[in-house]
């Protein structure tokens, strides 16, 4: 969990200088001028046949830059052209190369859900995700105690958002509350970055049927899909598997065909 801390403990300074910035009252007064339209990630991954939940990601902690310079607007663009159910985009800056103006331009340049992918540490960034007009947030189980996962996750409701749980392990399942709409399992290890598919697996026949079940990091293949699937889970978040690539968006799109075909 070393790696899982540091971040944590950078984003509470981080969103304590935001908070001196731009108080919590600002962005109800933004949120009020705001017209979001409302989309349904849950939803559209219940209506899709492939799930694939395509994510814009230019670096990570243990692979380090991934895609510097990639264009957020072209690639989100591409991804909707072919065949994304709903996108991801990392926020976090120091730690994963993203921004609040890839998310803003990715917002601008599609009409499908999109998740803001961040870490969650103070109610203040629920009200941000608000103004993004993003769909649905991520709340990290293994950030947070159930009682401030509960609290989060009505708070987002409340502003109309839609909540995706994170979860690593069995003990994180008391997590899983009311206002939860979406529960994920990362089968990335957070100390020590390992990725094993099978832990989704695992760990999804725990989960309540009631719930829609997505698998998170490490999905690579069309034949681990196609499995998940038959394991009851309706979403896939597939980052790096595209955007190592030239073209991330073609990458996607012959992704999505092997899967049609399968």
């Amino acid at each position: 969990m070393g790696i899982l801390h540091e971040i944590i403990e950078n984003k509470r300074q981080e969103v304590h200088r935001q908070k001196e910035a731009l108080p919590v009252s600002e962005l109800e007064r933004i949120i009020a001028e705001n017209n979001c339209e409302k989309r349904s990630f849950k939803q559209a991954l219940l209506n899709s046949s492939t799930g694939i939940i395509a994510e814009f990601k230019r670096k990570s902690p243990s692979k380090g830059w991934i895609a510097k310079e990639a264009m957020a607007a072209k690639i989100v663009s591409d991804y909707a052209t072919y065949g994304a159910t709903a996108i991801s985009v990392l926020t976090d800056e120091h730690y994963f190369g993203g921004s609040f103006d890839d998310f803003d331009v990715a917002r601008k340049s599609l009409n499908i859900p999109m998740l803001r992918k961040d870490f969650i540490v103070d109610s203040y960034q629920i009200y941000q995700s608000k103004v993004l007009c993003a769909d649905i947030i991520l709340l990290i189980a293994a950030a947070l105690s159930p009682a401030q996962t509960a609290g989060y996750a009505l708070r987002a409701h409340e502003l109309g958002l839609e909540v995706l749980l994170e979860i690593h392990d069995e003990t994180e399942l008391e997590h899983i509350s009311e206002n939860i709409d979406i529960v994920g399992i990362n089968n990335r290890n957070l100390s020590t970055f390992i990725t094993d598919v099978r832990h989704s697996f695992e760990l999804g026949e725990k989960i309540p049927k009631e719930y829609v079940k997505i698998s998170e990091s490490g999905i690579s293949d069309v034949a681990t899909v196609k499995s998940l699937r038959q394991a009851g889970f309706r979403g896939f978040l597939m980052g790096e598997t595209f955007m190592k690539t030239p073209s991330p968006g073609e990458a996607l799109r012959d992704f999505v065909e092997q899967l049609e075909k399968y």
